[in-house]
């Protein structure tokens, strides 16, 4: 019996191939964005990616893009507060900003919660969320604020574990079963899980796949 949830594997060297190339284009940062009228025109295919603070998510877009640079990491919660927009080939990559900010002034938190929910609800071209998991860790009350904001968006989300590469033999599973458990109450969840490590480079080409493969 297949289990809920199964993770991403792809064997077909062609659709691992139709995924190199698009990430083989060039990658370029058009803007960052703190209000809804300042968004460039929805005229392509766009796909988000979201996690709470320090989940890696700025190494799995620098990984994916084959560019160390263009996703900044912030050590600090609540630091950047920009959506930042990618252009790559026919859509745009769009990086939100780190959410459970710890250490953030409320009225900074609130105004990001705002632009959030204007974003997620206004943008007719957003095909996928990405929300990212550290592995390490599974799914937090504060992933489920986002999942259930995904839900209520009714946009379609899809969970990355990251850093999968720091797990100890067998906790990879347990975290797994944990994840499976919590995406069960989320009707917007896409029903495949993609496992990866930026510094090793486990599951790029197949969450590379998985995006070219969004129309």
């Amino acid at each position: 019996m297949q289990l809920p949830f199964p993770v991403v594997e792809i064997d077909d060297p062609e659709t691992l191939e139709t995924g190199r190339k698009l990430f083989a284009g060039q990658t370029e940062f058009l803007k960052g964005v703190v209000a809804m009228d300042g968004m460039p025109p929805a005229d392509r295919i766009e796909v988000c990616f979201a996690g709470r603070s320090n989940v890696g998510k700025s190494s799995l877009i620098n990984a994916l893009t084959g560019r160390k640079g263009i996703a900044r990491a912030s050590n600090t919660p609540g630091r950047t507060q920009e959506i930042n927009f990618f252009t790559l080939n026919d859509r745009y990559l769009v990086d939100l900003p780190g959410y459970g900010f710890a250490n953030a002034p409320v009225e900074v938190v609130a105004k990001w919660q705002r632009l959030l929910k204007s974003y997620l609800a206004g943008r007719q071209n957003l095909r996928r969320a990405f929300v990212l998991i550290d592995s390490r860790h599974g799914v937090k009350p504060v992933d489920e604020e986002i999942m259930a904001l995904l839900n209520s968006s009714a946009v379609t989300f899809q969970v990355v574990l990251t850093k999968v590469d720091k797990n100890k033999p067998g906790q990879t599973d347990k975290i797994l079963d944990q994840v499976r458990g919590k995406l069960a109450k989320h009707p917007a969840a896409f029903p495949e899980l993609v496992l990866t490590s930026s510094e090793k480079g486990d599951g790029i080409p197949e969450l590379r796949a998985t995006i070219a493969d969004i129309g």
